[in-house]
């Protein structure tokens, strides 16, 4: 039997790379973002790339009754969930001090009560049923917050502290639900062309970028695998393990200029007369951007640091034998 797969942010960037990788599995899909035009172009591929079955809901995540009630009919209709990934967000460009109240309001919302309340439907299917994962999408910005991006960086926080806290209590109450994380790096994404910002110009990720089809990749494996977490691409594990060695240094380094501000900016202005952001309202509504943003020339399209967190016995096993080689030989010359 197919698998049954509920994706939030489905219509765009890293979901709609997910939605593809599932897609090519056969699965069934449940797809959920604001966008029509965009959510007709996800539906569209995976019925093209040999999805068992597509459905689409025009749902805002931060509606906890509407996620609900998709969450409801599709496990009436599909005999139940299996896996349910929560990527749907948005963001806000600029210093903290110019990000008003609505906005914060608004970006929590969105990517943190939206994890929040997707992760809520799936349980109350998964925990009946005995079985599912949750995966989420976070961040290196879960573990450390950068400037211009508080909102997004505070609810990947969020995010992070509310999985840690549900984690234990499946364990404890012997749940077998599968809860996890999936911790991304700067990627190429339609987002850098619609977040809402108030910088002078183009926002970008900090690169280096990866396809979000590098992400899906992780994505599958950790549902499949039922792992906790997983980092994608080196810099992401180099962000966190330099903010557990170094916070402060990072703070000054982030400060300055060249890095944490035009680092986040390309060289092209943009008109702020003409720029749409879908903080309140979608940008795909009326035309589908797919799963790519402008990026495509610079972005990888693949992460050795991912393989290798995907084949840590093979990893291990190869280390091993490189360090008999090397004790063997160091042995007979001495």
């Amino acid at each position: 039997m197919s698998q049954v797969v509920v994706i939030t942010g489905a219509s765009a960037g890293v979901g709609r790379a997910v939605t593809a990788a599932y897609a090519a599995r056969g699965a069934r899909l449940a797809l959920i973002a604001r966008g029509r035009a965009g959510l007709e172009g996800a539906s569209l591929e995976a019925r093209a790339a040999g999805a068992a079955d597509v459905r689409t809901f025009q749902v805002d995540v931060a509606d906890a009754e509407a996620v609900q009630e998709v969450a409801d009919e599709i496990a009436r209709d599909w005999g139940g969930i299996d896996v349910w990934i929560n990527d749907a967000m948005v963001s806000v460009f600029a210093p903290a001090w110019e990000i008003t109240p609505a906005e914060y309001r608004r970006v929590t919302e969105v990517n943190f009560l939206g994890t929040v309340h997707g992760t809520l439907a799936a349980l109350r299917h998964m925990r009946r049923a005995g079985h599912g994962a949750i995966v989420q999408i976070g961040s290196a910005l879960a573990y450390r917050g950068i400037p211009l991006q508080a909102p997004y960086c505070a609810t990947k926080h969020a995010v992070q502290g509310f999985n840690d806290s549900l984690r234990a209590e499946l364990l404890h109450d012997g749940d077998r639900v599968k809860l996890s994380m999936v911790q991304l790096p700067a990627v190429n994404t339609p987002q850098f062309s619609w977040v809402r910002t108030r910088l002078p110009r183009h926002p970008q990720p900090v690169p280096p970028i990866y396809q979000p089809e590098v992400v899906a990749r992780a994505v599958l494996w950790v549902a499949d695998h039922g792992k906790r977490e997983i980092n994608v691409g080196g810099p992401t594990l180099k962000t966190r393990l330099g903010n557990m060695v170094a916070p402060g240094l990072l703070d000054r380094y982030l400060a300055r200029d060249q890095q944490g501000y035009q680092g986040q900016q390309t060289g092209d202005r943009i008109d702020p007369a003409t720029w749409q952001d879908n903080v309140d309202k979608p940008v795909d509504e009326d035309r589908d951007l797919g799963a790519h943003g402008v990026f495509d020339a610079r972005a990888r399209t693949s992460s050795f640091a991912l393989w290798a967190a995907m084949h840590k016995p093979l990893v291990t096993s190869l280390v091993g034998a490189g360090l008999g080689v090397a004790a063997t030989a160091l042995l007979r010359r001495r």
